[in-house]
C-alpha cells in the first residue's frame, strides 16, 4: 500500500511558485502579504493558472492542502474533501480519491476550484472544459516551498492576509521547538522508518531537513541508491542494525501497527542502541506526512524525545 501511496506522492514533488508576493530567496523571510484583489495568476506545478473570482465552492483532493485551507481561514468554501482528508474535524469526507481522481465524480460536487497533488495533464485539461479551475499542490521539498504553498492557497481562495498569518506563525513555532532542543557538536543518527518494509528517507527530504534543525542525521544517506530512489530508498535490517543509530523514529504506527515493542521483537533489533536505551519514538502517520501546519507538532514531540532521551554529541 505504502509504495502505491504515500512514497509516490513524496517523490513526485515539484516546486510552485505564486506569482505575487512570495519571495523563496530567503527560508528566514517572512513572505510579505500578497494584494487581495481578483483575478490572480499563479504558476503552479500543472502551469499558470487564473482564478478571476473568489472560489466559493472548493473540492481538495489533497490532505495536506485540506489542512492547509483550513488554517488560513478558507474552510467555509471547502464543499467536498478526498476519503483520507480527515483533519480537522468535520470536513466534508467523500469517496473521492486523490490517487485515482474520477472526474464525473469531482464535478459532481459543482466546484469553482479544485486543489490536488497529483494532477495528470489529462485530468487538468478534462476539468477545465468543465469551467474548473485546477491547482496542482505536490509534497513541499522544504519548508520555504511549504510557505510558498500557503501563500499560493491563500492568494487563490481570497485569504492573502490570514495565509501570510499562518506562516508567520509556524516560522516563530519551529524557532521556538529549535531553541529550546539542546544543542550538539555532531548529529546523531536516526533510521526513519516509513513502512515495515524498511522505506525510510535521506537528510535531504523535506523531513530530513526538518529533522536537521534538531541536530539529526538519516542512517539512509550512505544507503546504496538513496539518491536515485529520490531520497526515499529501501533499505535491509543487516544495513540498519550495522548502522546502529541512536533513536528509531516510526512513522508507520497507524498503517502498519508498528511500535517500540514491534520493533524490539525483530530478529537482531533488540542489539540497537535506540531499543536497549528506549529511544524509539512512534509518530502519527498522518502528521509525518501531511506537511503543513502540524508540522509543527512533528518537530515538537521528535524534540521532546531528544530531551527526554538524550545522547552523548
Amino acid at each position: 500500500m505504502f509504495k502505491h501511496t504515500r512514497l509516490l506522492f513524496l517523490v513526485t514533488a515539484a516546486p510552485l511558485v505564486v506569482a505575487v508576493g512570495c519571495s523563496s530567496s530567503s527560508p528566514t523571510k517572512t513572505a510579505p502579504t500578497p494584494r487581495s484583489q481578483f483575478p490572480v495568476t499563479i504558476h503552479a506545478a500543472n502551469g499558470t493558472v487564473e482564478i478571476t473570482t473568489k472560489p466559493v465552492a472548493i473540492v481538495s483532493l489533497s490532505p495536506t492542502a485540506t489542512e492547509m485551507l483550513y488554517a488560513i481561514g478558507a474552510g467555509s468554501q471547502v464543499k467536498a474533501v478526498d476519503k483520507f482528508s480527515d483533519y480537522p474535524s468535520g470536513t466534508p469526507m467523500t469517496k473521492l480519491d486523490g490517487n485515482s481522481p474520477n472526474v464525473e465524480a469531482i464535478a459532481a460536487y459543482k466546484p469553482d476550484l479544485v486543489v490536488a497533488s497529483q494532477v495528470t495533464s489529462g485530468l487538468g485539461k478534462q476539468l477545465n472544459a468543465l469551467g474548473i479551475k485546477v491547482l496542482n499542490d505536490p509534497a513541499a521539498k522544504n519548508l520555504e516551498q511549504e510557505y510558498q504553498q500557503f501563500v499560493q492557497l491563500g492568494q487563490a481562495t481570497g485569504h492573502p492576509g490570514e495565509a501570510t498569518a499562518e506562516v508567520a506563525k509556524i516560522k516563530a513555532q519551529i524557532a521556538q521547538v529549535v531553541a529550546s532542543t539542546p544543542k550538539r557538536s555532531r548529529p546523531a543518527s536516526y533510521y526513519y522508518e516509513l513502512d515495515q518494509t524498511y522505506y525510510s528517507e535521506t537528510s535531504s527530504t523535506f523531513i530530513g531537513q526538518v529533522l536537521g534543525l534538531l541536530g539529526l542525521k538519516s542512517i539512509a544517506d550512505s544507503a546504496k541508491g538513496a539518491a536515485a530512489a529520490g531520497g526515499y530508498p529501501q533499505l535491509n535490517a543487516e544495513f540498519i542494525i550495522g548502522a546502529n543509530p541512536a533513536y528509531v523514529l516510526l512513522a508507520d504506527t497507524i498503517c502498519c501497527k508498528q511500535s517500540a515493542a514491534t520493533v524490539a521483537a525483530r530478529p537482531g533489533w533488540s542489539r540497537l542502541a535506540a531499543v536497549k536505551d528506549g529511544r524509539v519514538l512512534g509518530l502519527n502517520d498522518d502528521i509525518a506526512s501531511r506537511w503543513g501546519p502540524r508540522i509543527v507538532v512533528l518537530l515538537q514531540q521528535v524534540s521532546t524525545e531528544l530531551k527526554q532521551h538524550p545522547v552523548p554529541s
